[in-house]
């Protein structure tokens, strides 16, 4: 699937989803750290904004971040998002912005793909391409 067509289909779940997400930190001790506050859709970016200083400061120091977009109803995929993160001042606000490069659909059951690493019924909507560096 070509890189823009996977981002469309990411931003049209986003926004079945609303805008409400867990956004996940890895605190200086290795320990997450997760706040619920509002994202959207912003020319390929998901900022998250509201954040407080110890997410601000998580998220500047170790900037691979996921958010959580969780089920409305039982039998719904819960939507996952990995990224690096920036934090930016907008107005008198903290807010995190991700760049996505990983996103997943996932729930429990079997998997879809016998061959898949997950162990869970996991449906893969994103996958940001590797750079390879160039020769020296």
């Amino acid at each position: 699937m070509n890189i823009e067509l996977a981002l469309n289909r990411l931003r049209e779940a986003i926004e079945e989803r609303g805008s409400g997400v867990y956004l996940i930190t890895v605190s200086g001790d290795g320990r997450p750290h997760a706040v619920y506050l509002d994202a959207a859709w912003e020319n390929g970016r998901l900022p998250v904004s509201g954040v407080g200083a110890t997410t601000a400061a998580n998220a500047a120091a170790r900037p691979n971040v996921s958010l959580l977009f969780p089920v409305s109803a039982a039998a719904d995929y819960t939507l996952f998002v990995d990224g690096p993160a920036t934090v930016e001042t907008r107005g008198d606000d903290h807010c995190v912005v991700v760049t996505p490069t990983r996103a997943v659909f996932h729930r429990p059951g079997a998997p879809r793909d016998p061959a898949s690493s997950c162990t869970s019924d996991c449906v893969p909507i994103f996958q940001a391409p590797t750079r390879v560096a160039p020769p020296r």
